[in-house]
This record gives C-alpha cells, sequence and structure tokens, in this order.
C-alpha cells in the first residue's frame, strides 16, 4: 500500500501479505511472551496483582491481532498500541511491529510524529515498572530509544527502496514508449524518404514512356521512322524503369544499405533523354570544382523533377537548364520552360499527381537550401534552387 491509498479501503489479502501478517502477529506474539521469562540469574519480578496480570496479558493478545488490521487502520493502530506500551509492556512487541508498518506504508512525518510518542511512552513505562528492569533508568530509556528508532529508520529505508524501485519501473516503461515513438519517427521519415526516391527515379522514366506512346496515339500518320523511334524509346524507358525498379526492391531487402543516388555526372545524360523525348532542351554549365555529393544529388532530382514536369504540363516547349556556382558560393539550378506548344496530358495520366514538388520542396530543405518557382509572365514555368557548396 502506498501512501496515497485511503486508510479505509477494504483489503484482499495475497498470499504474500498472509505469510507477512502471520510473521508479525508471531513475532509480537513471541516478543510478549518473552517479557514474560525469568532468565537463571536474574532476580524474580515483584508480583502483580492478578487482575492486572490477566489485565495485561489480554491487551497483549488484542494488540498482536489487531496486527491483522494495521494495513486498513496503520495510524490509529499505531498510537494506541504505543500508548498501551506505557502501562503494558509486554504490548512492546505488537507496539514495534506496528510502528515499523507504519513507516513503511505512510510519509516519513507520520512515522517519525509516532515515534516521538512511542519515545514518551517508554519514558512514563520505565517510570511506572522500575523495578523489573535490573539496570539503570538512563540506560534502558536509551536502549528503548535506540531500539525504537532502529525499528522506524528501517521501516523508512523499506519506504524508499520502493519507491526508487516504482520509480525504477516508471522510468523503464517511459524510455521504452519513447524509444517506440522514436522508432516509429524513423520508419517514418524513411517511408517518406522511400517514396521520394520511387517518385524521382520511376516518375522520369514513366513520364518518357507516356509522351512516347501519347504521340503514337495522337499521330496514326507518324512515318515508320518516328514510329520505329517512339518504340525504340518507350522500349529503353520501360527497360530503365524496370532496372531502377529492381535497385529500389533489392535495398529494400537488403539489412543495410541506400538506394542507388544519381551525381552531378549523370546530369548530362539527364538532359540528353530528355532531347530525345522531342522536347528542345539546353544545357548549360557554369560551374567551377567538384560539386560535394549530396549537393549533386539533389541538383539532380531538381532537374529531373523539373523536366518531368514540363513534359507533363507544357509539351514541345523549349526548356533552359542553367547549373553555376562555385565554392563558397553555393550552387544555383535554374529551369525555365515556355508554354506549351499542343495540349498538356490531364493531370491524373502523369506520375505523381502533385506530390512532385512537395518531395522537392522537403529534398531541398534538408540539404539547407532554398527553393523557388512559379509561371512566368509568358505563361511558362520557372524553377530556381539554391544549395550550399562549402568552400
Amino acid at each position: 500500500m502506498n501512501e496515497t491509498t485511503p486508510s479505509h479501503q477494504r483489503y484482499r489479502r495475497s498470499v504474500r501479505d498472509w505469510v507477512v501478517d502471520s510473521s508479525m502477529f508471531l513475532i509480537a506474539l513471541g516478543f510478549g511472551l518473552l517479557g514474560t521469562v525469568t532468565f537463571p540469574g536474574e532476580p524474580p519480578p515483584p508480583p502483580k496483582p492478578e487482575l492486572f496480570t490477566v489485565t495485561e496479558y489480554l491487551v497483549a493478545l488484542g494488540g498482536c491481532t489487531a496486527l491483522w488490521w494495521r494495513r486498513r487502520w496503520p495510524v490509529q493502530i499505531a498510537v494506541v498500541l504505543t500508548l498501551l506500551s506505557a502501562f503494558f509492556p509486554l504490548v512492546g512487541g505488537a507496539m514495534l511491529a506496528a510502528l515499523f508498518s507504519l513507516c513503511v506504508h505512510r510519509p516519513p512525518k507520520v512515522g517519525l510524529t509516532v515515534l516521538a510518542l512511542g519515545v514518551l511512552a517508554s519514558y512514563v513505562n520505565l517510570l511506572l515498572h522500575p523495578a523489573e528492569h535490573g539496570a539503570p533508568f538512563l540506560v534502558m530509556f536509551l536502549l528503548s530509544t535506540v531500539l525504537l528508532g532502529a525499528v522506524a529508520g528501517w521501516g523508512i529505508s523499506v519506504q524508499h527502496r520502493r519507491q526508487l524501485y516504482a520509480s525504477l519501473r516508471e522510468r523503464a516503461v517511459h524510455a521504452e514508449a519513447e524509444a517506440q515513438l522514436r522508432a516509429e519517427h524513423a520508419q517514418h521519415r524513411v517511408r517518406e524518404s522511400i517514396a521520394r526516391e520511387i517518385h524521382d527515379v520511376l516518375g522520369h522514366r514513366l513520364s518518357l514512356l507516356s509522351v512516347h506512346a501519347g504521340a503514337l496515339e495522337y499521330r496514326p500518320d507518324a512515318s515508320p521512322e518516328e514510329v520505329g523511334r517512339s518504340a525504340k524509346v518507350i522500349r529503353e524507358s520501360a527497360h530503365q524503369a524496370l532496372q531502377d525498379l529492381r535497385e529500389v526492391i533489392g535495398v529494400l531487402r537488403a539489412p543495410v544499405g541506400e538506394l542507388p543516388q544519381p551525381t552531378m555526372a549523370d546530369l548530362a545524360q539527364l538532359v540528353e533523354e530528355a532531347g530525345d523525348a522531342g522536347a528542345g532542351v539546353e544545357f548549360v554549365e557554369e560551374y567551377t570544382g567538384a560539386v560535394p555529393e549530396r549537393t549533386g544529388r539533389t541538383a539532380y532530382r531538381i532537374v529531373q523533377e523539373a523536366l518531368t514536369n514540363a513534359r507533363k504540363h507544357a509539351p514541345g516547349a523549349r526548356t533552359s537548364v542553367r547549373v553555376s556556382g562555385s565554392p563558397g558560393r553555393g550552387l544555383n539550378v535554374d529551369v525555365l520552360n515556355g508554354p506549351a506548344t499542343r495540349a498538356a496530358e490531364p493531370p491524373a495520366s502523369g506520375p505523381g499527381n502533385g506530390q512532385g514538388l512537395v518531395g522537392l520542396t522537403e529534398r531541398v530543405s534538408l540539404a539547407s537550401g532554398r527553393l523557388e518557382y512559379g509561371r512566368t509572365a509568358d505563361g511558362g514555368w520557372s524553377l530556381s534552387a539554391w544549395l550550399p557548396w562549402p568552400s
């Protein structure tokens, strides 16, 4: 029972409670019986009135029996037994057991208050029965005080140990819950990263498929050469998309590792593929030095998403890609495309369904960069990004 448990609460004893209560009863009873034994060489106690002796035995037995209810009324029983011990020495064992239990289950100030009352009761007991102890008054009083203090200190230490154990157990529960939340958060971030990578990797390939398949659908009079070229691009793009998908699935199945990542060296091939899709793309590189791996990967994804959106929403438009910068100043990526020269595809037909720029904004933000995009005055679209490039 903790210190916040109401004293009037009905208790249902467990097996451990029955063992503890029985032990308390027997120890208190044995301590009382020990007070009636006269050891060899010890002068016999002075005779007492028979009525007083019977009363003392009955009070001692009642005090030991009261210990069975000390969990329900710990303070009341401890106080009553302490007061009785001032007049009936045989109640001392039950009083010590009640004091110990009180110090275990109640705040220390309550236990120390009853302890002070016990010291006073011990003083009164020695005054009323001075001839029963074959030792000086002061020695007996000090021994009684030390015994009461030891019992109270033991009970308070047990209470503190239980509180410490409960606190450590609660901390362990909280730590486990926090660890689970951190694991769920990490899984969420990994899922977002995988989703972003799948969008970037497969979106570009599938947009090429969509463009060339749309050209074959809307131009049934195309020459065999144009049909063959479109079919070749569709086949190559489908094959490359399948390869990318295998790589993604392979990484997900592996215990550790990363998705295969492009670099700045792959940017020229990306622009070349966009030109093969029939869109005129102007590519300008104006940077010096080796671009850091993370910065180059982010720049690649920016250009990839911009070209994918240009094919989807502005088919046939001229597009310019400009990458410039230097160490210390940062890397600038600018993509500009004019208005569409033919009807754009319905939004639902393109991969991503509008999530590309959202994921791109998150990617640039994670790289500590800036991203701006919007329509131009002639109805086109511009996208500009700045990425840090340490010197």
